[in-house]
């Protein structure tokens, strides 16, 4: 079968908007389209060509109104009325998303190192302002429900055919071929690898069938970093900045770091003097099988 993109779609949608509009942002679930729940609304429709070893796949994004506008509000920090309606500087804002997140999953796959999709490259064709009523035309739009804080907002995606035995968790379309990729493997071919470093206690909360891979994943280096905080800045602002100039961020200085591996949150953690260096003291983490998915999906 073919190698699955599903969860690396699902996760840079969400990390992306989390990185760009500064929400907790995680996919709740997805569905297929039903065109009647946005009958009333326009949508911001953004054209996107994706190029893969020897594949070509065309895929459109189409952002409702009431998530439109949203996204739009927060990427400019909430500052002023959040609008009801969807207008040009709106549009041009939700296509700098979509970009970003097409080249979060471009990136995403490409660490993979997927030997049926080869290295992937993405174009922005465009964007324009539509009735969502078009949707009744299209036969493999899905809907990603997403949770922000504390609001749901959904975005919609609409896949061509070439690519649905990619995206089999969401299309439930499958193709013959190479065997896909699991949540706890990655390609590894090349790379050599030992296992002398006691490993027992990871072993014993896996299943049988999650070992060997495991096993060739333990030397990979990763990097480690802490996020001290983030907010969006206007470009306007930024290049007014200058030596001295003192940038508040949205973190409260008694809240904890993000700590991250290669770009993803695993965990959260306080700051700490270790012999005249900085350290990190981890408050929380998730479990062993939740930082492997989210790690080596590239999240």
């Amino acid at each position: 079968m073919a190698s699955d993109l599903s969860n690396i779609i699902k996760d840079e949608l969400s990390n992306t908007l989390e990185s760009l509009l500064s929400k907790s942002t995680k996919v709740i679930d997805t569905k297929a389209v039903e065109s009647s729940d946005y009958s009333e609304e326009q949508c911001i429709k953004v054209d996107v060509k994706f190029d893969f070893k020897g594949i070509s796949s065309s895929w459109s994004f189409f952002i409702p109104t009431a998530a439109a506008t949203k996204f739009e509000y927060f990427m400019l920090g909430g500052m002023g009325d959040l609008k009801d309606h969807i207008d040009d500087e709106i549009a041009d804002a939700v296509n700098e998303i979509v970009s970003n997140i097409c080249g979060s999953i471009s990136t995403a796959v490409n660490a993979q190192g997927f030997d049926d999709l080869g290295n992937v490259k993405f174009e922005s064709i465009g964007n324009i302002i539509v009735e969502c009523s078009t949707l009744e035309e299209l036969s493999n739009a899905y809907q990603f429900n997403l949770s922000m804080d504390d609001e749901e907002v959904a975005t919609i995606i609409s896949f061509d055919e070439v690519i649905l035995p990619f995206i089999v968790s969401i299309s439930g379309v499958k193709s013959t071929g190479t065997a896909p990729i699991s949540d706890t493997a990655v390609a590894t071919s090349g790379v050599s690898i030992s296992t002398s470093e006691d490993t027992s206690g990871i072993l014993s909360l896996l299943g049988e069938d999650s070992i060997e891979n495991l096993k060739l994943l333990f030397n990979i280096k990763l990097k480690l970093s802490v996020r001290l905080g983030t907010k969006i800045f206007l470009l306007k602002d930024i290049l007014r900045w200058d030596i001295g100039e003192i940038i508040e961020l949205e973190q409260m200085v008694n809240e904890p770091l993000d700590i991250l591996v290669n770009g993803v949150k695993v965990g959260e953690g306080e700051a700490v003097i270790v012999e005249g260096k900085f350290g990190l003291k981890i408050r929380s983490i998730g479990d062993v099988k939740n930082r492997l998915n989210q790690v080596s999906l590239g999240r």
